[in-house]
C-alpha cells in the first residue's frame, strides 16, 4: 500500500502516520511510503490499527523510515517506549496539573478501600453465635448474644455496600477522563497515567474484594440472619437501635448485591455499561479501545522478562494480573461481540496463557472470574480452544 504526502507527514525525520490513515494489515507487511520523493520500504511489526495475528498498537505513532530499528517495537506489537512508560507510570505515576482534580476525588476513595479490604479480611462472622441461637430458640440469653454479635458485622456490611456506590462515582469520573475525544486511548494512557494507575487500582481492589468475599460464606449467613431476626422483632413489636436498623429497601438492595458471586465486579459493569449508555456523543471504541490497550500492556509486563524482573514483587504481579482480567470482563459486558469472539481486539489466547503460566494457586480466583463472570464465554462465537483453555482442569 502506497502513503503519499497526503496520507503522512515527515517531520524531523520520521513519518508522522495520521489517526485512522492506516488499515488492518497482517504480522509481516510491509509499509511502502513515500518521503521527499524517494518510496521507502521497510518491514513492520505493527501499524495504527489492529493486526489480524491479534498483535497491536493503537497508538498516533512515529515511524522512522530512514533509519529503522526493530528493538522500537516490542514482540507484542506495542512501541518499547509507550510500554516502558506505562510501567514506569504503573509503578510511581504522579498526577499533572490536568489530572489532580479527578485524581483528588478519586484518591479519597481508594485511600478508604484498603481499610474496606482490611475489614473484610479480619470479617469472621458470628457463625458460632446464630447456631447456638438457632438450636435454642427458648433462651433469650442466647438470642441477643446472637444479635449483639451479628448487628455490628452488619454494619460492616452496609459500609461495604455503600463504599461500592462511591466507587461506582469514581469509576465513572476515570472512565470520563480516559476516554474523552481529544486525544487516542494510549495517548491518555500515557498523558495520564496518574489516572489509569487509579483505574488499575479500582480493578485490583474490584477483584481482591471479590476473592475474600467469596471464600467467606459468613458473609451471607450473617445478613440472613440479621433481616429474619429484625423481621421477627417487628412482628412482635420489639424495638431495634434505630442507628443500627437497614431498613427495608436497603436491606433489599444489599441482598441483591451479596447474593452476586462477585459483587464489586458486577458494580463496575453495570457502572461501565451504564457509563457508555448514557454517553451517547462518545463512540463506543472510546471505551473499549481503553479498555483492550489496558490488558496489552498489563500482559506484556507480565509476560516480557525484562520488564517482569524489574517488578518490585510478587504483589506486583499480582496486582497486573488482576487488573488485567478487571478489565477483560469490563471489555466483555461493553462491546456488542464481547472478548472472547474471534475479532476481539484483546489477545485473548495470550492473556489466558499469562495466567496459566502462574502458580495455580494464585491465579484459580482469575480464572473462575473468567469462566463465571464473563457475559459471552459460552457464546457460539467463542473458539474451541479459548474454551478448552479455561476449562477446569
Amino acid at each position: 500500500m502506497v502513503f503519499s504526502s497526503y496520507h503522512t507527514q515527515h517531520v524531523g525525520g520520521y513519518l508522522w502516520i495520521p489517526f485512522g490513515s492506516i488499515q488492518i494489515f497482517d504480522l509481516h507487511s510491509s509499509l511502502k511510503a513515500t518521503v521527499h520523493g524517494k518510496a521507502k520500504y521497510q518491514s513492520v511489526l505493527f501499524i495504527h490499527g489492529f493486526i489480524t495475528t491479534g498483535v497491536f498498537c493503537h497508538t498516533e505513532y512515529l515511524v522512522n523510515l530512514l533509519d529503522w530499528d526493530a528493538k522500537s517495537i516490542g514482540a507484542s506489537g506495542l512501541p518499547v517506549k509507550f510500554t516502558s512508560n506505562i510501567f514506569r507510570g504503573f509503578q510511581d505515576a504522579q498526577p499533572t496539573e490536568a489530572e489532580r482534580a479527578v485524581w483528588e476525588q478519586v484518591n479519597e476513595v481508594l485511600m478508604e478501600a484498603l481499610a474496606i479490604l482490611d475489614d473484610l479480611q479480619s470479617y469472621n462472622g458470628a457463625g458460632e453465635e446464630i447456631r447456638q441461637a438457632i438450636q435454642n430458640p427458648s433462651e433469650d440469653q442466647v438470642q441477643e448474644r446472637a444479635w449483639a454479635a451479628v448487628v455490628p458485622l452488619v454494619g460492616k456490611l452496609k459500609k461495604f455496600y455503600e463504599f461500592s456506590l462511591r466507587l461506582e462515582g469514581s469509576l465513572h469520573g476515570l472512565l470520563k477522563a480516559l476516554t474523552s475525544a481529544r486525544c487516542s486511548p494510549t495517548q491518555h494512557l500515557e498523558q495520564e497515567q496518574a489516572l489509569a494507575r487509579q483505574f488499575a487500582e479500582i480493578l485490583h481492589f474490584t477483584l481482591r474484594f471479590d476473592e475474600l468475599k467469596m471464600t467467606n460464606p459468613a458473609i451471607q449467613n450473617d445478613f440472613s440472619y440479621y433481616r429474619r431476626t429484625l423481621n421477627r422483632m417487628r412482628i412482635n413489636n420489639v424495638a431495634a437501635e434505630e442507628e443500627n436498623e437497614v431498613n427495608n429497601e436497603l436491606a433489599n438492595r444489599m441482598s441483591l448485591f451479596y447474593a452476586n458471586a462477585t459483587p464489586m465486579l458486577k458494580t463496575l459493569s453495570d457502572a461501565t455499561t451504564k457509563f457508555v449508555s448514557d454517553n451517547t456523543d462518545l463512540p463506543i471504541e472510546n471505551t473499549t479501545d481503553c479498555l483492550c490497550t489496558m490488558a496489552s500492556v498489563c500482559k506484556v509486563m507480565l509476560e516480557t522478562p525484562e520488564y517482569r524482573s524489574r517488578f518490585a514483587s510478587e504483589d506486583t504481579v499480582s496486582f497486573c494480573l488482576r487488573v488485567m482480567v478487571g478489565v477483560i470482563i469490563l471489555y466483555d459486558y461493553v462491546h456488542p461481540a464481547g472478548a472472547f469472539v474471534k475479532s476481539s481486539k484483546i489477545e485473548m489466547k495470550g492473556c489466558i496463557k499469562v495466567l496459566k503460566d502462574q502458580p495455580q494457586s494464585s491465579v484459580e480466583g482469575l480464572l473462575n472470574a473468567l469462566r463465571y463472570t464473563t457475559k459471552h464465554l459460552n457464546d457460539e462465537t467463542t473458539s474451541k480452544q479459548i474454551k478448552n483453555m479455561l476449562q477446569v482442569n
